[in-house]
């Protein structure tokens, strides 16, 4: 299937991007020019510059398609053949989603998928053994309490994948298990957090419904984060009042859910260049200080709940296709992670 042209992946869209609109940042630019990620010795570039302005942990996208991984080599020859890795903590979130020609921006139907999301239980069981044998054991794997973290992009379309929530409790438990007699202690489960969900699915994270928490505690997970703000606030506005509505939000999912949530911070949102024909949402007036203000948001909020994990998650280190990275860019440089700096370190 080839659905990038110049050999360059998804940096295709990026250089290729127009703008749409008067003031419309677009293409963006990496200072580090279109770099290939599976390079080892460009992993060790970005885990030294990481380290340097204070973030410490990355969560790697990971793809399980048509019964194989996807996009592995990012992580195996890339990320752990750096000789600098262990340096950096790192930990899994399986990107679950049906993998659509959204990240084709050569293809004007974006409702073509090309493999789905779902999997099922014995899929699910096979996957987890690679997981625990080649990521959890490794030192610098991301644990808190002592346990492995891993987390689930959508948990609807998982519970969908395995016919039931019962089959789901089931394939979780079995998860756990195995993380136990592996000697890692257990297992530390984390839903991401959206603001809807499919309607197909009810009492997942995100659903309105009184009883959302009751899914988490059945399903045995132990923590919630987000991936985006555009997850649960439209991302067609200015950028200091999105960021607003999201992080007024942290205290509301705190209160409504029983197990802890660990804050996000979005750095921007424009997925345009994957849709050069029509104009999508994006957000303005995006700067490294208002950035700023939102990481000291989440501080304060990490910061009042010293009895969780001091994690705060931020999207994103590298989503250049959708406009929310901390990579260096020619526009803002290294704004970004001087914003990180400056709250963390």
């Amino acid at each position: 299937m080839g659905i990038f042209h110049d050999g360059k992946g998804e940096w295709e869209a990026v250089y290729n991007a127009k703008p749409k609109f008067e003031g419309h940042r677009q293409p963006r630019e990496p200072i580090w020019g279109y770099f290939d990620e599976s390079d080892p010795k460009m992993q060790e570039k970005i885990i030294r510059t990481a380290l340097k302005y204070g973030v410490n942990t990355f969560i790697f996208d990971w793809y399980w398609y048509d019964k194989r991984p996807w996009l592995e080599g990012v992580l195996n020859d890339g990320f752990l053949k750096a000789k600098n890795n262990e340096k950096m903590k790192f930990y899994l979130m399986w990107a679950n989603h049906t993998h659509t020609a959204y990240i084709d921006y050569t293809e004007p139907d974006k409702s073509k998928y090309y493999w789905k999301g779902q999997v099922d239980f014995d899929t699910f069981d096979e996957f987890t053994d690679h997981v625990i044998k080649d990521y959890f054991s490794r030192p610098n794997y991301y644990r808190v309490d002592g346990k492995p973290v891993f987390a689930i992009y959508e948990l609807g379309t998982f519970i969908e994948g395995m016919g039931s929530i019962e089959k789901a409790k089931e394939a979780l438990d079995l998860f756990r298990e195995k993380c136990v007699n592996a000697g890692l202690g257990g297992l530390h489960l984390q839903a991401i957090l959206w603001g809807a969900i499919p309607e197909t699915v009810s009492n997942v994270p995100g659903d309105k419904s009184a009883t959302q928490d009751n899914t988490v505690k059945y399903l045995g997970f132990n923590s919630l984060t987000n991936y985006q703000w555009c997850h649960f606030i439209p991302a067609n506005q200015d950028y200091q009042s999105w960021g607003e509505k999201a992080v007024a939000k942290y205290d509301e999912f705190d209160k409504n859910f029983s197990i802890p949530y660990f804050a996000h911070v979005s750095i921007d949102w424009d997925n345009n260049p994957r849709f050069p024909v029509d104009r999508q949402s994006c957000v303005t007036g995006v700067t490294p200080e208002k950035f700023e203000g939102f990481l000291r948001k989440a501080k304060e909020y990490t910061d009042n709940h010293p009895d969780q994990a001091p994690l705060i998650t931020i999207n994103a280190w590298n989503e250049w296709a959708e406009g929310s990275y901390l990579e260096p860019d020619t526009h803002f440089k290294y704004g970004f992670l001087k914003a990180v700096r400056k709250v963390f370190k």
